[in-house]
């Protein structure tokens, strides 16, 4: 009998805003945004990753987040480790300017497993 496929992780993408975006000069930042979705069109295009949701807090929370309340969040499931490692890995390879997107924005992978779904209630 052949091994099942195993079930992919559920990974919730955590990710701040350094003190480096907001010390940028009024008007610069929109070359962070442009890596940030070039970071996000990437991750969506990752093999083995199912994007299941966002969430962007930044009309709530301003300045730097280095670490919980996150400024935004991404829920996906992801088929192993190695990818959910190759996804935080876009912060160092997605180039904004001169850097790395890892100067401006920070992110961090809480993985976990879906919980079950409950009943139908009658």
């Amino acid at each position: 009998m052949a091994d099942a496929t195993p079930a992919p992780l559920r990974v919730l993408f955590c990710i701040g805003v350094n003190q480096n975006f907001f010390d940028l000069p009024t008007g610069q930042g929109k070359m962070v945004w442009d890596g940030f979705m070039t970071m996000l069109t990437r991750l969506r295009e990752l093999p083995g990753v199912t994007v299941l949701g966002t969430m962007d807090d930044d009309q709530h929370m301003v300045g730097p987040s280095g670490s919980w309340p996150w400024t935004s969040y991404v829920l996906a499931d992801v088929a192993d480790q190695p990818t959910v490692a190759e996804a935080c890995n876009l912060f160092r390879t997605v180039q904004v300017g001169e850097y790395g997107l890892w100067r401006y924005m920070k992110i961090e992978a809480r993985v976990g497993r879906p919980l079950p779904e409950p009943e139908a209630t009658r």
